[in-house]
């Protein structure tokens, strides 16, 4: 895995909305852009993550299969 660095684009995975009695998510969890701020280890970075209504700054821990809530991956290529 590459190391992440300041100024690199990753992809954050958001936590969605608490699941319901039934299952269901108000709001699933989404991928969204961010950029690295600061770098804490190699899998471990400070986010400025960019949704629809706005930024908002959080530490992140790097996932591998890009589903974890909260956790950061590399964009996958296409």
């Amino acid at each position: 895995m590459q190391p992440p660095t300041v100024g690199r684009i990753v992809h954050y995975v958001s936590h969605g909305s608490p699941v319901q009695p039934d299952g269901t998510q108000v709001h699933e969890s989404q991928c969204r852009a961010a950029l690295v701020t600061e770098v804490w280890t190699d899998t471990t970075a400070n986010l400025a993550v960019l949704n629809p209504t706005g930024m908002f700054f959080n530490s992140s821990e790097y996932d591998e299969t890009a589903t974890l809530g909260g956790s950061w991956h590399w964009p996958e290529r296409t």
